[in-house]
C-alpha cells in the first residue's frame, strides 16, 4: 500500500498507542509510536514526519514543551493534541500554540481520520509554498547574474554563463510549475489540467514574465556589440518560450 504520509505518535498508554497507530496504518500512513516526550524529540530529531499526534499530559512534556519546541525541532509540521484529561487551561493554550486539533479520549476515529487528513493536508501545502518560493528566488538570482553579464559586455563569459543560464531557468521554470501545479491539487483536490498555465498570468509571476521579456529586449540592444551564435539562439528560445506563456 502506498503510503500518504509519515506520523509520529507519542502516548504513554500503551493500549491507545498501539491500537491508534494500527489503525492509522490500516488508513496508509507510515506510523512511529513512542512513550514519551523525549524519545518523540529524538524521532523528530532523526527522521521526517507529516504530522505528531501527542497526549498532554506524558512524561517528558511539562506545560506542553514538546509542542512548544516543535518550530525549531520540525518547522510546518502539524500537531495534534489529545488528553484524556480536558481542562479549560489545556484547550486554551492548545488554541494559542501551532495545533491543528485538541481531543478528547476517548479518541471517535472518525473524527481523527479527518483531523489527520486536514493537518496534513496543510502540511504539504505548506511544504509546496516553501518550495515554490525557493526556486523564484533561484531564478530572480540568476536573472540578476545575466543582467550583469549583459551591463559586463564580455562576450566570452556571456557565451558560457547564457548557455547556464537557459539551462537552469528553464529547469526553474518547469520545476516551479511542478510546485504551483501541486498547490492547486492541494487547494481543490482536482488535477490542475490547463489552470496551471494560466497561473504564469496571475498578479504574483507576472513580474517574472517580464524579467523574461527585459532578457529577451537586453538581447536585442546588444546583439551587434557581441555579434555571437550563441547569444542568438538563447533570444530565440526565450522568445519561444514567452510566446508559449502568451498563448495560455
Amino acid at each position: 500500500m502506498t503510503t500518504t504520509g509519515k506520523i509520529l505518535l507519542a502516548d504513554d498508554e500503551q493500549t491507545f498507542r498501539e491500537s491508534t497507530g494500527e489503525l492509522l496504518r490500516k488508513q496508509g500512513y507510515e506510523c512511529d509510536c513512542v512513550g514519551d516526550a523525549n524519545t518523540a524529540v529524538e524521532k523528530l530529531r532523526q527522521h521526517s514526519y507529516d504530522l505528531l499526534i501527542a497526549d498532554i499530559k506524558m512524561p517528558g512534556n511539562p506545560d506542553l514543551e514538546l509542542i512548544k519546541k516543535m518550530p525549531k525541532l520540525a518547522k510546518g509540521i502539524p500537531a495534534i493534541l489529545v488528553t484524556a484529561f480536558p481542562s479549560q487551561k489545556s484547550a486554551i493554550e492548545a488554541v494559542g500554540l501551532s495545533v491543528a486539533a485538541y481531543m478528547v479520549k476517548p479518541i471517535d476515529f472518525e473524527e481523527l481520520k479527518k483531523n489527520v487528513a486536514e493537518a496534513i493536508r496543510r502540511k504539504n501545502l505548506f511544504q509546496t509554498v516553501s518550495e515554490t518560493k525557493q526556486r523564484l528566488a533561484a531564478w530572480q538570482k540568476q536573472m540578476q547574474d545575466i543582467e550583469k553579464v549583459l551591463k559586463d559586455k564580455n562576450h566570452g563569459t556571456f557565451s558560457a554563463s547564457a548557455r547556464s543560464f537557459l539551462d537552469l531557468t528553464l529547469g526553474n521554470i518547469s520545476a516551479a510549475m511542478g510546485n504551483v501545479k501541486n498547490l492547486i491539487y492541494i487547494l481543490t483536490d482536482e488535477p490542475p489540467d490547463s489552470a496551471v498555465c494560466n497561473l504564469l498570468n496571475c498578479p504574483r509571476l507576472t513580474e517574472l514574465t517580464e524579467a523574461l521579456l527585459e532578457t529577451v529586449r537586453a538581447i536585442e540592444r546588444t546583439k551587434s556589440s557581441f555579434k555571437s551564435k550563441e547569444l542568438g539562439q538563447l533570444r530565440i528560445r526565450l522568445e519561444h518560450l514567452l510566446k508559449k506563456v502568451k498563448k495560455t
